[in-house]
């Protein structure tokens, strides 16, 4: 995947059992845990120090400020007011992209393990639109799960970009690939109206690859983009 100008993208691999015999409200590796997953397990737990590390190491590399962003009462993570950002973690996999907000109105990251083809078609049936299951019926059987996955992916990351900017939650049919050609930039768009200028027929751009094992998408919305 193409990095994106003026952002900062860290990933990391962990071990959720190491958190298994840690208890209590003291902080995990630093990183202080919101009251909410103080009696959580471990995975979760593990997952949130392991992305809060990299967005920390990733806001420092940005601009060399110490900071890390901590939760929101609606579970998505508070960043910096001059910052953008994106969180995501899959498999004993996080990563962390951030940028500053006078770049990007918004930033969606979004990592997955890669499906077997049964789990694909499963999934197709609760996250493509009528043409994107139009469009995989002339897939080759090989290429199905990558397909699949990667709209997936693609619909997370476009919801992580979106929700602040729109405030409101919004479901895997609000858009749909435009188009596909297998794995690079691809196009989204919009099919209903999200409010606060996110009008059905918007497009916005994302991309996706094969990174580590996993599918990697990323769907960047610049400040200047008014289209």
């Amino acid at each position: 995947m193409s990095p994106l100008p003026g952002t900062r993208l860290i990933a990391a691999r962990f071990d959720s059992a190491l958190y298994e015999a840690q208890t209590g409200t003291a902080p995990l590796a630093g990183i202080p845990l919101p009251p909410r997953l103080r009696g959580a397990i471990a995975k979760r737990r593990a997952e949130y120090v392991a992305g809060r590390l990299c967005a920390q190491r990733a806001l420092w590399l940005l601009d060399g400020r110490s900071a890390c962003p901590s939760m929101n009462e609606d579970r998505s993570p508070r960043w910096p007011m001059d910052c953008v950002g994106s969180l995501t973690h899959s498999d004993g996999w996080a990563a962390a992209l951030v940028a500053h907000r006078q770049a990007y109105q918004g930033l969606g990251l979004d990592a997955e393990r890669l499906l077997g083809s049964e789990e694909a078609r499963r999934l197709a049936r609760r996250v493509l639109t009528p043409r994107e299951a139009a469009r995989l019926e002339q897939c080759e059987p090989s290429h199905v799960a990558l397909m699949v996955g990667a709209t997936f992916s693609l619909k997370e990351s476009l919801f992580k970009a979106l929700y602040p900017l729109v405030g409101r939650m919004f479901h895997f049919q609000a858009a749909e690939l435009v188009a596909w050609h297998g794995l690079g930039a691809v196009r989204l768009r919009l099919l209903e109206d999200l409010g606060s200028g996110w009008a059905a027929g918007r497009e916005m751009s994302g991309m996706v690859c094969l990174s580590g094992g996993m599918l990697l998408s990323v769907v960047a919305l610049p400040a200047t983009d008014t289209a």
